[in-house]
C-alpha cells in the first residue's frame, strides 16, 4: 500500500514526508482551498525533491490548457482532479490522471466504468468542501472489484491506518487533515507515526 501525502505547502514538510517513506506528495492548485499553493512555490519545493518521488497537482474544475500547462512547467509526474471533471475532460490530460470521487451515501460505483485510463480516488462527499475535511465514507459498501485499484482518501489517521491495510487494501491512501496542526502544516510526529505505522503493517 502506498502512502500519498497531500497539502504540501512548505519545503519541511515535503523532505520529513520523504524521509520516512511517502511515494508521493500532493499540491493543490485549488485556490479556495485552505492548502493552496501557488505554482512557483511549489516548484521551488519540487526541485527539491528525489526524482523517484511522486509529484501531483491537485485541480478542481480547471480547464485542460492550464492543467497542462502548470503540469509541464512546474515537473508534475501526475494530476489529480477532484471536481466533476467528465471522461472527455480527464482524456484532454497529457500526464497520468487520477480522477476523485466524493463519495455520498446514494454514490453509484458503477460511474468508475465510465473511465477509462485513470486512477481512481474515492474520498467523503461534503456538500462544501472538495476534500481535505477529514471526514471518512462507509469503506465497506466500496465493491470488492474496485478496492485494489483505487487511493482510498478521507479521514486515515494512526489510529484506523491499520485497519484499512488489512480490511479494505487499496493500493495507496491519501492523507491530510489527520497529521496536521494547521491546514497546510503538518505535524511531523503524528506524519511520521502514520508512515511507521503503515511499514509496520508491511504495506509499504
Amino acid at each position: 500500500m502506498k502512502v500519498k501525502i497531500c497539502g504540501i505547502t512548505n519545503t519541511d514538510d515535503a523532505q520529513v514526508a520523504v524521509k520516512y517513506g511517502a511515494d508521493a506528495l500532493g499540491f493543490i492548485f485549488y485556490e479556495k482551498s485552505q492548502r493552496y499553493i501557488e505554482p512557483e512555490d511549489a516548484k521551488k519545493i519540487i526541485d527539491q525533491l528525489p526524482f523517484f518521488i511522486l509529484k501531483i497537482g491537485v485541480f478542481v474544475n480547471e480547464s485542460s490548457t492550464l492543467v497542462n500547462d502548470i503540469a509541464k512547467q512546474i515537473g508534475l509526474n501526475a494530476v489529480q482532479l477532484h471536481g466533476e471533471e467528465s471522461p472527455a475532460e480527464v482524456n484532454e490530460i497529457t500526464l497520468p490522471v487520477v480522477k476523485a470521487f466524493r463519495v455520498a451515501e446514494e454514490f453509484n460505483y458503477k460511474t468508475l466504468d465510465e473511465y477509462e485510463d485513470c486512477t481512481f480516488l474515492l474520498d467523503a462527499f461534503d456538500s462544501s468542501e472538495y476534500g481535505g475535511t477529514g471526514k471518512t465514507f462507509r469503506w465497506e459498501l466500496i465493491p470488492e472489484k474496485y478496492r485494489s485499484k483505487i487511493i482510498l482518501a478521507g479521514g486515515i489517521s494512526v489510529d484506523n491506518v491499520g485497519y484499512v491495510a488489512e480490511r479494505i487494501k487499496p493500493q495507496a491512501i491519501d492523507v491530510s487533515s489527520s497529521i496536521e496542526d494547521s491546514p497546510g502544516k503538518k505535524n511531523h510526529k503524528k506524519l511520521i507515526e502514520l508512515l511507521n505505522r503503515v511499514k509496520a503493517s508491511g504495506n509499504l
